[in-house]
């Protein structure tokens, strides 16, 4: 085939926000007319004239095909019932309201298994649950295995502070087990697990300079307290959270780990420290992958830092800071050059082993929209108009 098959391993989606009352429990109805009645939505793509491009399921195909995307994982976006905003938090003050903020979650679930059905070859959408309850985040796994969510379920980011355990804690080893036995990936999204920064003048700017470090976390909360050796099949995806990053903190927590376990931490050692059956960076190599949304040029010449089989290219579909609707063009910027089995992986072979796309079903689609291999050989000669995501801007790299 001339055309590179494409699935876009980082898109957003969800319900209208009136439209999640049908999938919530009756005994809530009248709750959620109160709160919707009330509720100012804080993000300015949802209050867009094509913010239906979140729920709209034939619009959002045109867009996706437009693009070159034929398949997609499909993540949260709009607001679930009960939630002050999109970022699902760990964090419940009073048991009321986690009960709100649980049932709103599985409206939202319901929805997502019911769109994704629509389309179930080109879609794989991701179900949310929380982990202020063990059982009940357990039972949410199952449910979200039993109704098709085949791209596993969205690790709730637990910022500092949190009254639940830290993420390294064995409390969650049900759900996680759970997640290992169903064949569940475990997914950490870029955005989660940030401190409360407060309403001030810099507060953004605080939030965008840190926020990818506390998303980063659950990488090295998995592997340094042992989950993958008490869970070996089990799989962890950080998605848009950028990669140039995971070789540094694979070779941190080596050096860390070996000090560690020759007993070199001296007075450090302030609880019996935990040995893992291997060392730190073994792990990424048979746990862990990355979904890359907006893959940036200079991320994809450092590709062997952490394995051409760990990236898995992702558009970020409905956001401003996505490649859409210039996806091929961010795709011949990004792969110029790069040896044709390669690309092949990163556009669509990994998120295919992931989470269980059917090539041969997809390649008739792509046959007809996907990216020309000879014009992403060929690289891009000019930067389209237009262009609102960071695989395009400047850092080092030559643009062919």
């Amino acid at each position: 085939m001339d055309r590179y098959i494409v699935i876009s391993s980082d898109c957003h989606a969800g319900a209208d926000l009136l439209d999640y009352k049908p999938y919530l429990e009756s005994a809530f109805h009248d709750d959620f007319d109160r709160w919707a009645a009330a509720y100012v939505n804080p993000f300015g793509d949802l209050e867009r004239p094509d913010a239906d491009r979140n729920w709209d399921s034939a619009r959002r195909t045109a867009d996706l095909e437009a693009d070159g995307v034929v398949a997609e994982v499909v993540y949260p976006n709009t607001v679930p019932p009960f939630f002050p905003s999109g970022n699902l938090v760990a964090t419940s003050p009073t048991a009321d309201d986690f009960a709100h903020r649980l049932a709103g979650l599985r409206a939202h679930n319901r929805w997502m298994a019911e769109w994704c059905a629509e389309q179930p070859v080109r879609r794989a959408g991701i179900g949310q649950l929380l982990l202020n309850d063990v059982d009940e985040a357990v039972a949410d796994v199952h449910w979200i295995a039993d109704h098709g969510l085949r791209g596993g379920v969205l690790l709730p980011g637990i910022p500092p502070g949190s009254t639940i355990p830290p993420l390294h804690a064995p409390d969650y080893d049900p759900v996680l087990r759970a997640c290992e036995e169903r064949g569940l990936v475990v997914n950490a999204h870029g955005g989660g697990a940030s401190p409360d920064y407060g309403l001030y003048p810099s507060s953004l700017s605080m939030w965008l300079m840190e926020v990818a470090w506390y998303s980063h976390r659950p990488l090295w909360s998995f592997i340094l307290s042992g989950v993958f050796d008490r869970f070996p099949g089990l799989r962890l995806v950080l998605a848009e959270q950028g990669l140039g990053w995971v070789r540094d903190a694979l070779d941190t927590m080596d050096m860390f780990y070996a000090q560690i376990a020759a007993g070199n931490v001296g007075e450090l050692a302030f609880v019996e420290p935990f040995l893992l059956e291997r060392m730190p960076s073994d792990y990424w190599q048979t746990n862990c992958a990355i979904g890359a949304s907006f893959l940036h040029r200079d991320d994809c010449v450092r590709r062997d830092a952490i394995g051409v089989g760990k990236i898995m290219w992702g558009s970020d579909y409905p956001h401003l800071e996505g490649t859409p609707p210039f996806s091929k063009e961010a795709i011949a910027l990004t792969f110029a050059g790069v040896e044709r089995a390669e690309v092949e992986a990163m556009l669509s072979g990994n998120a295919a082993e992931v989470y269980g796309f059917d090539l041969d079903a997809l390649a008739p689609i792509a046959a007809e929209v996907g990216p020309l291999v000879a014009e992403v050989a060929a690289g891009l000669d000019v930067i389209p108009e237009g262009v609102t995501s960071p695989a395009f801007s400047p850092r080092m790299t030559p643009i062919a």
